[in-house]
């Protein structure tokens, strides 16, 4: 019989995560450390990648963490080089840094075009050729990026950032492609509403706020750790047969075209 708990334990395996000071990113790293992985945290605060190492060290992990920033092929290069070494191998690699600047396109500047294209996608891009070169040569692992429900569902202002969601997702699918026969899974992550740093402004706006919980089945926003399990699962062996795909993390947000009815079940 299949040993279903051990398909979900990470012990012995080696994690890169960039992005790993706050949000999606620091849920990530401290549920891989959580179920045995040991996790080296970047992020271009430095600080904060070193205070999720800590929490991961003090649940009884492993952890180490450097500066890196993600817009930059050659640090993220270097970090990939770093890890590498700190670890011996690298199993696992996440990445989770992105913006947005909610204007309309026609609002939009070509320097916050380019500002949002270099991290969020040429960053995942970076990201990508980088792990990859280690696993293809050690011929295993998993790589997961982080998408968006805004690369299917969209709104005003939000466009260009949903833009770059949509193409890492295809991004995904291709590389998942060139890089399956060496034994590698690439796959995303797409959430919908969770509170991190980066939706944090919206909270200060109640009506706004709940207007997007109610969009989702199950009436609430999610928790970075919500998101952080389903990157677990993902790096875990209980995903060893999912390659090339975006997993939804969205409480049913592109189940629905409107927020739920409310209505009843009759007999």
């Amino acid at each position: 019989m299949t040993d279903y708990r051990k398909l979900f334990d990470l012990t012995g395996r080696k994690a890169l995560v960039l992005g790993a000071a706050s949000g999606i990113g620091k849920a990530a790293a401290e549920a891989l450390g959580a179920l045995g992985a040991a996790v080296h945290c970047a992020d271009i605060d430095l600080a904060g990648a070193e205070a999720t190492a800590a929490t991961i060290r003090a649940g009884g992990g492993a952890a180490d963490a450097s500066r890196a920033d993600a817009a930059s092929g050659t640090e993220i290069a270097a970090l990939v080089a770093r890890a590498r070494n700190a670890l011996g191998r690298l199993d696992i690699a996440v990445t989770t840094p992105g913006i947005n600047i909610r204007k309309t396109i026609l609002d939009y500047e070509e320097a916050e075009f380019d500002r949002i294209v270099a991290l969020n996608l040429k960053g995942t891009f970076l990201f990508f050729r980088e792990v990859g070169q280690v696993m293809v040569a050690q011929r295993s692992g998993s790589i997961i990026a982080s998408s968006s429900i805004r690369a299917s569902t969209i709104e005003p202002g939000l466009a260009v950032y949903g833009s770059t969601k949509a193409a890492i997702s295809l991004l995904v699918k291709g590389f998942a492609a060139e890089v399956g026969g060496h034994g590698v899974r690439v796959n995303a992550i797409a959430p919908s509403i969770i509170e991190t740093p980066l939706t944090r402004p919206i909270k200060s706006r109640p009506e706004i706020w709940e207007t997007y919980a109610r969009h989702t089945v199950i009436g609430r926003w999610g928790e970075p750790s919500e998101v952080g399990s389903a990157v677990a699962f993902l790096a875990s062996d209980a995903a060893s047969y999912i390659s090339g795909s975006t997993l939804m993390v969205d409480a049913g947000w592109t189940a629905i075209d409107g927020p739920p009815t409310g209505l009843t079940r009759t007999s």
